[in-house]
């Protein structure tokens, strides 16, 4: 989904603020994200289910578990410790999906006009 400003097209880059690392919910990952995370962290992909997943809340697949303060545990004091491999949805966000309110909770910069692919 993309946000409109006065008609047109936005796109917007993260600040990587972390905001949007703290919000409630599930930070959903896929089936071939699994390899390419638990690789980045020199972790076996079992292990990786085992230690750092948990079942989504809908019951159809995987998502990254939660801090004990409720964030993603991924979150660190100097960002996304997966950054280069971050989930899909993460990298998504805004420019694909957000939900009606989320500029009041997110630092991303408008960086120009989104291009038609």
């Amino acid at each position: 989904m993309r946000m409109e400003n006065g008609g047109k097209a936005v796109r917007y880059e993260c600040t990587r603020c972390g905001a949007c690392c703290r919000w409630a919910g599930d930070v959903c990952i896929e089936t071939d994200e699994i390899h390419e995370i638990s690789r980045f962290l020199n972790m076996d992909e079992q292990v990786f289910i085992d230690t750092c997943c948990r079942l989504r809340a809908n019951r159809r697949g995987l998502s990254i578990r939660d801090a004990e303060d409720g964030a993603c545990m991924m979150l660190t004091k100097d960002g996304c410790r997966i950054n280069p491999v971050k989930p899909r949805q993460c990298r998504d966000f805004p420019n694909k999906w957000n939900f009606p309110g989320w500029r009041d909770l997110c630092r991303a910069r408008e960086v120009g006009e989104e291009r038609e692919a």
